[in-house]
């Protein structure tokens, strides 16, 4: 039996065409997109609790907003191990930025500033894991634990010191303000030169027509009441993908975490490398810490990073070292963690959603004759969709670990896809 893909040299020429165009790899993360709409779609339709939310313009601007710090962090882990560091810092250069942030901001009154000193903050940071791994060649795990044991220390002593002089305490600062949010024009109603203009996704999301009305609400909650540190935050998306492949310096910057002793027989400066990508890993790490304080949160609290450093690596992983991946894992953590602050009922349904792609990625293997794969999936599926039948509510704690189950997941079904950089984590010493 021949398979389907083999057909292909049978077609007409025009339709061989078609189908590669349908096949290329930029359009697979929108057919995988749609996908997942159609199954929200779905699951809306069928769960036994109302979960209207789940594909709202609300609900997905709230998650894209909860998405960034982990992006954030995401993206700061892909560009340490590129190098080869592993960073498991993170989480500490999470909170230095909320701390920051929220400093910044009160002693200014100036958000812009805040973030500025929150990036600064995982900067220094960052030097500090670069000096201790590269420098000193410290285990990787070791430097990063004594960071995050560190900086919760260093940030309640500079509360306890600073913040109740503005009214704060040594768990909290005082109450700040981010930057104002706004729509875009057309896409959300926003305003242009003065002028209101058409909200044409609102309207389609209005008319709650299947499958035609999600889309249009998950598109409009990317561009309604989005801040400024939103839109920033989604740029470097874009822009770390130019830099590691597009740029001779993002080729130098992987190809030291690939094979550091062919690198530094061309004559790149592998630790100078190294010192960059961590550095860049403890910026964005600063910047996000400094959204969830400044523009999520609207104060500094103790403990609020609530392990999204940890998250952050979690969708490295998931996303596969990849600045798509992790945005796109970060994406699908922020959402779960809205739906269980804006509707405790709402994670119930989403078992629904899960016990259907588990079913559907079953018959995937199936049909590919993995039938290990198949088998562990259908078991899977099955326990999921009678956890589901059996329960009219899931803990509060569920949503909070979704990002490790899924990354368990991904590691033990996409392991063949999976690829860390070679020399990850290894301590490289020059001869």
């Amino acid at each position: 039996m021949s398979h389907p893909a083999a057909n292909n040299e049978q077609l007409p020429p025009i339709t061989k065409s078609w189908v590669r165009a349908l096949r290329a790899p930029r359009l697979n993360l929108l057919w995988l997109g749609l996908a997942g709409v159609f199954l929200l779609a779905i699951t809306e339709e069928f769960a036994r609790i109302p979960t209207s939310d789940l594909a709202s313009s609300g609900t997905w601007s709230i998650a894209l907003g909860w998405s960034i710090p982990i992006l954030m962090a995401g993206l700061g882990g892909m560009f340490s191990e590129r190098t080869g560091i592993v960073n498991i810092a993170l989480e500490g250069l999470l909170v230095l930025g909320t701390w920051f942030g929220a400093y910044g901001t009160v002693l200014t009154g100036n958000p812009w500033i805040g973030i500025l000193m929150a990036i600064g903050a995982g900067l220094l940071g960052g030097l500090l894991m670069a000096v201790a791994t590269v420098t000193y060649s410290v285990d990787h795990i070791i430097a990063g634990t004594a960071i995050l044991v560190m900086a919760p220390g260093i940030a309640r002593y500079l509360s306890d010191l600073i913040f109740p002089q503005y009214g704060g305490s040594i768990t909290q600062s005082p109450t700040i303000v981010g930057t104002a949010t706004f729509n875009w024009p057309f896409l959300a109603g926003g305003e242009l030169f003065g002028w209101k203009s058409p909200d044409v996704l609102g309207a389609v999301e209005r008319l709650d027509v299947f499958f035609l009305s999600h889309i249009a609400g998950i598109l409009r909650g990317f561009v309604f009441q989005m801040s400024w540190f939103t839109l920033l935050g989604i740029l470097v998306i874009p822009a770390s993908a130019w830099v590691l492949w597009k740029t001779t310096f993002g080729l130098r910057l992987r190809s030291v975490g690939e094979d550091p002793d062919a690198a530094d027989s061309l004559g790149i400066d592998v630790y100078k490398y190294k010192y960059y990508g961590v550095l860049i890993s403890g910026a964005l790490a600063g910047f996000g810490g400094g959204f969830l304080s400044v523009q999520l949160s609207g104060l500094y609290k103790e403990a609020q990073t609530g392990g999204k450093g940890f998250i952050g690596l979690a969708t490295m992983i998931f996303g596969n070292w990849r600045p798509g991946g992790t945005a796109a894992g970060s994406l699908l953590f922020g959402f779960t963690e809205t739906l269980r602050l804006r509707d405790p009922n709402a994670p119930h349904a989403l078992l629904l959603f899960v016990a259907i792609v588990i079913g559907l990625l079953a018959i995937r293997a199936i049909w590919r004759r993995r039938w290990q794969s198949a088998a562990g999936l259908l078991v899977s599926g099955a326990l999921v969709a009678w956890f589901y039948l059996g329960t009219d509510s899931v803990p509060n704690q569920l949503p909070q670990i979704t990002p490790y189950i899924a990354v368990l997941v991904v590691l033990l079904f996409a392991t063949r896809r999976l690829r860390m950089p070679a020399a990850d984590g290894q301590i490289w010493i020059k001869e």
